[in-house]
């Protein structure tokens, strides 16, 4: 079927919209301009049933829009501290945590189920794994999305997570191309620079990417970072790159399969060339999919932007020809519209929150949570009356990618899962060293404290108030339940566990750890 420019230009298009229902402006543009894909947050997730309605009156409209092959539905379910999926799904452990079980298939493992449970709900596109190689302690935004600082142990989990998703029927991405890992800016919020020279990045940044290109990735997203080594003209980020994408991505590594921007509104692209004028430029660097998740006047804009330069004879036509073929062989492979339910009750298949999925993911965070220090505090044996303070920050979305929903921190209830008798208190960046004397007055009348950390900083009130609680005889110990690197800053601690990430089960099983009701054996993927 022969499709209008318009139309061609639109399938370049993955959107986003706010609601857990479409909007009429995205079933009109599904009609006009058969927009390819479609991107997820937390803002269009409800329970499973929403979930499963949302994305079959997706397809529907789809369907009745005329296209060939399905639309394109993705999401961030990288696991642990970045996913989207909510109430009656399974909580997987994330990247780092899977990198501490020291175990690739456990990769797989995971890989195998989340697909399963994000298909059955309709979503036929994960942008994950991670491949950035996390060897910047200071990173602001990768951290334990990534499995590790090494590259080797990158490349292996980062593979066998990307087959076991697509075994379970789920596209993939590899992200954020050329690497991400090494840098203290969060593109996000600006654009980082990584001024490595090429033969370091062929050695560290590039290996797991080239590991999964062997065997077979479906789709690499470009990462929003400037890599002078590579792209001489100053500025310019790798989505917008030619020699990225083109002489780095397409000849040098030999990836024949569709690469997607990252959002063209994130603050590193919409503060240089803007939303808009990037989607030109990221067309002309080779990239097929563009990644637009927000705004509705920009979407609509870089369409019009793109048919405009196009008519003009200002875009060559075969950068949109060349996309489509890649995209529509991608579908090819993954989508059928006989695999899709669109008449009928939508009921949620039984593999979402399976019990299986449950045990093997519990099976993962024992696997994965780290001792990494303990002199002689833990186990702790506790009775009935014995009374426990929980010291923990009061919130836990700290970075823009995480998923604000999630981040409620459940230390104590984690630890009255054990014990009854637990108290908890807040602690904030704005305490005083007044608030400070008084905790560590209230904590002596406590048999033990468990003190949680998120990502701290040199000369935090978190910082002082474990420097005043290991100068008092009082049994803690440090629970860090994102950051591992925190150790470096309260190094005068008795007891310190990582769990890599702040979600229920993997604070869970680390407050069994503590009062010796689990085993835990993770080894740290990263050097602390």
């Amino acid at each position: 079927m022969k499709l209008s420019l318009a139309k061609e230009v639109g399938k370049l298009l993955v959107i986003g919209f706010p609601g857990k229902e479409v909007p009429d402006y995205i079933r009109r543009m599904m009609h006009q301009y058969h927009i390819g894909g479609i991107i997820l947050f937390s803002r269009n997730i409800g329970t499973p049933e929403e979930v499963l309605r949302l994305t079959t009156d997706l397809q529907k409209q789809a369907k009745k829009a005329g296209y060939t092959h399905p639309l394109l539905i993705c999401v961030d379910q990288e696991n642990g501290v970045v996913r989207r999926l909510g109430e009656g799904t399974t909580i997987f452990p994330g990247a780092m945590a899977l990198g501490a079980t020291n175990n690739p298939k456990n990769a797989y493992r995971i890989g195998l189920a989340t697909a399963k449970e994000l298909k059955a709900l309709g979503i036929n596109w994960n942008l994950a794994p991670v491949l950035d190689v996390n060897n910047n302690p200071d990173n602001p935004v990768i951290g334990v999305r990534s499995f590790g600082e090494s590259a080797e142990m990158v490349a292996d989990f980062g593979r066998q997570m990307m087959q076991g998703m697509q075994d379970g029927g789920v596209i993939t991405t590899l992200k954020h191309f050329p690497g991400h890992g090494d840098t203290n800016v969060d593109s996000h919020l600006d654009l980082p620079v990584i001024s490595h020279r090429k033969e370091r990045l062929k050695s560290v940044e590039l290996l797991p990417f080239q590991a999964s290109i062997d065997a077979g990735a479906d789709t690499v997203m470009s990462a929003h970072v400037y890599f002078p080594a590579i792209e001489s003209k100053q500025g310019v980020p790798a989505t917008l790159s030619k020699k990225v994408i083109t002489e780095l991505l397409r000849t040098e590594l030999a990836f024949d399969g569709v690469v997607t921007t990252d959002c063209l509104e994130m603050r590193a692209i919409a503060n240089g060339v803007g939303t808009e004028q990037s989607a030109v430029e990221a067309i002309k660097a080779g990239v097929n999919l563009l990644m637009i998740s927000h705004t509705a006047s920009k979407q609509q804009d870089a369409i019009q932007k793109i048919i405009q330069l196009i008519e003009t004879n200002e875009l060559d036509r075969s950068f949109i020809t060349q996309s489509i073929r890649r995209i529509d062989s991608l579908k090819e492979r993954y989508l059928h519209w006989d695999d899709i339910q669109l008449v009928g009750n939508e009921a949620i298949p039984k593999v979402v929150n399976c019990k299986r999925h449950e045990e093997i993911a519990y099976q993962m965070y024992k696997e994965s949570i780290t001792v990494v220090k303990n002199e002689n505090v833990i186990p702790v044996s506790l009775k009935e009356k014995d009374r426990v303070l929980v010291l923990c920050p009061n919130d836990g979305a700290k970075v823009e990618v995480e998923d604000k929903r999630h981040t409620t921190l459940a230390l104590d209830e984690a630890v009255k899962s054990y014990h009854k008798n637990v108290d908890k208190i807040d602690v904030t960046e704005d305490l005083t060293e007044l608030d400070i004397e008084e905790i560590v007055a209230k904590a002596h009348h406590y048999d033990f404290i468990f003190v949680g950390t998120l990502t701290i900083t040199k000369g935090s009130k978190q910082v002082t108030l474990v420097e005043k609680l290991a100068q008092t005889p009082l049994p803690f110990v440090i629970i860090a339940m994102r950051s591992p690197y925190d150790l470096r800053y309260i190094p005068q601690v008795k007891a310190y566990i990582n769990t890599y990430e702040f979600t229920y089960p993997a604070l869970h099983v680390a407050a069994g750890a503590v009062l010796g009701k689990e085993k835990v054996s993770g080894t740290s993927p990263v050097t602390i």
